[in-house]
């Protein structure tokens, strides 16, 4: 396997144990919204900052569509 593919499981299942959910229902959440691919895809940002940099940006997208970076 290579290594965003990696990194997207161990984000996914990190992010899904420390809010108290089932994995399978934050990727649910993320293809409902479209988001699957833009998690996956920003993993040079996010396999370089803390995790929980990470859980609060994917908060954002969950919440707003937007990354917290986002400034539109």
């Amino acid at each position: 396997m290579d290594r965003p593919f990696v990194f997207f499981v161990y984000l996914i299942e990190s992010y899904s144990e420390h809010r108290g959910r089932e994995p399978s229902s934050v990727l649910e959440e993320l293809k409902q919204k479209n988001l699957t691919s833009f998690v996956f895809d920003i993993y040079e940002m996010y396999h370089t900052e803390s995790l929980e940099n990470a859980f609060r940006d994917i908060d954002s997208l969950l919440k707003t569509g937007h990354p917290l970076s986002d400034n539109s």
